[in-house]
């Protein structure tokens, strides 16, 4: 199980079944987030943990599906893993995977290297391994429901006909109890094939507004990550999320 733990001095670590090549050993070592230390906590003597997060976007793998509607789970993680310094480098469970922290909280950030419908065959064995548990799942996924480049981030949900979702769900033991970022995308215009239009790319206008959104997602996903979910907000925390990532 991922773990951090609060202290001067910061080591990295990595589950046994990560197998790097020496060269990229060296290289990961030199980075400066924390998986894990030993030291206590100077106030009170006392280790500090923190449980990990696993940060998981969906989308399809390949240059054929680059910069399209339903990937653009995959471009937050991207954004997410730059924004923070995690390198992915390592395929486990068939996802791109990359370990690092924001703050001192240890996150797995994940890319499904399966299609779209079989996301779920990587999400449920990730979980499993590093022993994260649902509230710490946070799936980033695009909404037809949301209009293109809006944000809503929710505490639990169902899979609102995205196969993605509906993969992942039945891999977690049939639970929705997990967070969601999600990316709105619009609906497809007049009569146009729902699937030709989510592997259609953004138009220019369409663009700027994912961009700005996936930036907005960034710190959406620190101040979760840092401090989780207001729950005194209760079932307001959707509403505020939506207006305050609207670009």
């Amino acid at each position: 199980m991922l773990h951090a733990i609060s202290s001067p001095t910061f080591c990295t670590s990595y589950p046994r079944s990560f197998h790097y090549p020496c060269s990229m050993r060296k290289q990961l070592m030199r980075t400066r987030f924390l998986v894990k230390s030993s030291l206590p906590d100077n106030s009170n003597g006392v280790k500090v943990e923190y449980t990990p997060w696993l940060i998981v976007g969906l989308g399809n793998p390949g240059n054929k599906y680059h910069g399209t509607r339903h990937n653009v789970g995959f471009e937050m993680i991207d954004r997410i893993s730059q924004a923070e310094g995690v390198l992915m480098n390592t395929i486990q469970s068939k996802a791109l995977i990359g370990i690092g922290s924001i703050g001192q909280v240890p996150i797995l950030v994940a890319k499904p290297q399966a299609y779209m419908n079989f996301s779920g065959e990587s999400v449920g064995p990730l979980a499993a391994h590093y022993q994260v548990p649902l509230r710490h799942i946070l799936l980033v996924y695009d909404e037809m429901s949301l209009p293109n480049g809006v944000l809503r981030v929710q505490p639990k949900g169902g899979h609102g006909y995205h196969n993605g979702v509906k993969s992942v769900i039945g891999h977690l033991e049939g639970s929705r109890e997990f967070p969601r970022l999600c990316i709105g995308i619009g609906n497809p215009p007049g009569t146009m094939d729902m699937k030709a239009y989510l592997l259609q790319k953004f138009s220019p206008v369409e663009r700027k507004q994912i961009d700005s959104a996936l930036e907005q997602g960034v710190e959406a996903v620190r101040t979760l990550v840092l401090q989780g979910f207001d729950q005194s907000a209760g079932g307001c925390q959707k509403t505020s999320f939506e207006e305050t990532l609207s670009p």
